[in-house]
């Protein structure tokens, strides 16, 4: 089967991931704004990865936009974050990204990436500026909030190969 995989990425993570599913899949591999100018109609699978923010991923609605043009396609979404891959708030946060029939259609997965701050946005920069000295200023900090602190606070990279094997799977 034919595979496209489309991506859009602010710092590196998502591209990488995307790369590495192309790879592994013989699919070919475009930016967002690359695909918007090709004709998908000759793949059998489209595959879309975002970056995370603030629970929501980036650049979804030109996927979403699409679902009900692309009913004969096998459809995977694959979202990158900063969080670990067993963060409980992962599996409701993507959720909520979809409707129920949306869901129905697409195979959603995440991927833990990282943080580079070097390569962010200045807005990206201060959203996490903002966030960071919200959670040093609660009173009542968790243990979680303190690890949350501890990590966020610099740039860290925890993106392996090892997370694209569900999207793998799906796509045999």
């Amino acid at each position: 089967m034919k595979t496209a995989v489309i991506y859009n990425s602010q710092t590196g993570f998502t591209k990488r991931y995307a790369e590495w599913i192309a790879e592994a899949t013989d699919a070919d591999c475009f930016e967002l704004s690359e695909a918007k100018k090709k004709n998908l109609s000759v793949y059998g699978a489209i595959v879309f990865g975002g970056w995370a923010c603030a629970g929501s991923i980036s650049k979804l609605s030109w996927f979403k936009n699409n679902i009900d043009k692309w009913t004969d396609k096998k459809l995977i979404a694959f979202c990158v974050g900063g969080s670990p891959l067993d963060n409980p708030e992962i599996e409701p946060a993507l959720k909520k990204n979809f409707s129920e029939s949306e869901l129905n259609r697409v195979n959603v997965f995440y991927c833990p990436g990282g943080f580079n701050y070097e390569k962010m946005s200045a807005p990206s920069r201060l959203m996490m500026k903002i966030f960071i000295k919200s959670l040093k200023a609660k009173k009542d900090k968790t243990e979680e909030d303190e690890e949350m602190i501890k990590i966020i606070s610099s740039s860290y990279d925890i993106s392996d190969k090892k997370y694209i094997e569900p999207i793998l799977k799906c796509l045999e």
